[in-house]
């Protein structure tokens, strides 16, 4: 009887043990940030997101960022001249609580998709208001919000997932960057 006492307080000890433990807390000014960790069985394109403040606007991304795996990118796996969802599986979204504008063009408060169409010397980045879509499969020209136009910058090291970066420059100012491969596009984005 004093053994089968003594078990069970022990097993009482180590629950209460395992359940008093600290949580750690996402920092929310976190730039990327994996929203599921890629382990076998998983897509090989897993959930992320990338978010910052810039000022008091909370910018918040979310997609899905395919590797490049030895494939060829851009002009290949991603075609050039055509509407991309930059990212994979469904549309990346982009979601702004304040009115910004994104290099000098204005886009109110809301959720968005970001799409772009990748070119060899000019890229155009999409802000458009259907952000429920599977790739770019429902994308209406009607529905979008800005169009901006990029010269890229090549990387000297291939970045092998896509990454989106949202920094703040300075108080109310910021840039978002896309880089995946070789290729970089960054454009500002100023909170109104």
């Amino acid at each position: 009887m004093k053994a089968i006492k003594t078990f069970s307080m022990i097993v009482v000890a180590l629950i209460f043990a395992s359940c008093s433990g600290e949580k750690k807390e996402a920092d929310d000014h976190s730039e990327h940030t994996p929203a599921a960790t890629s382990t076998e069985g998983q897509s090989k394109s897993p959930a992320s997101q990338a978010m910052t403040n810039i000022g008091s606007t909370h910018v918040h991304i979310e997609y899905h960022a395919p590797s490049v795996r030895g494939r060829q990118v851009f002009g290949g796996l991603v075609a050039y001249g055509e509407v991309w969802v930059t990212g994979a599986h469904s549309a990346t979204s982009i979601n702004f609580p304040n009115d910004v504008t994104l290099s000098g063009q204005k886009v109110p408060k809301g959720k968005y998709a970001l799409f772009t169409i990748p070119g060899r010397e000019e890229w155009t980045v999409i802000i458009n208001k259907n952000f429920e879509q599977h790739l770019a499969d429902d994308y209406d020209e009607n529905l979008d919000v800005a169009r901006i136009q990029i010269k890229p910058e090549t990387l000297a090291e291939t970045q092998e997932q896509l990454l989106y970066k949202v920094t703040e420059t300075e108080e109310g100012k910021g840039i978002i960057s896309i880089a995946w491969a070789d290729v970089k596009i960054s454009f500002d984005v100023i909170e109104l």
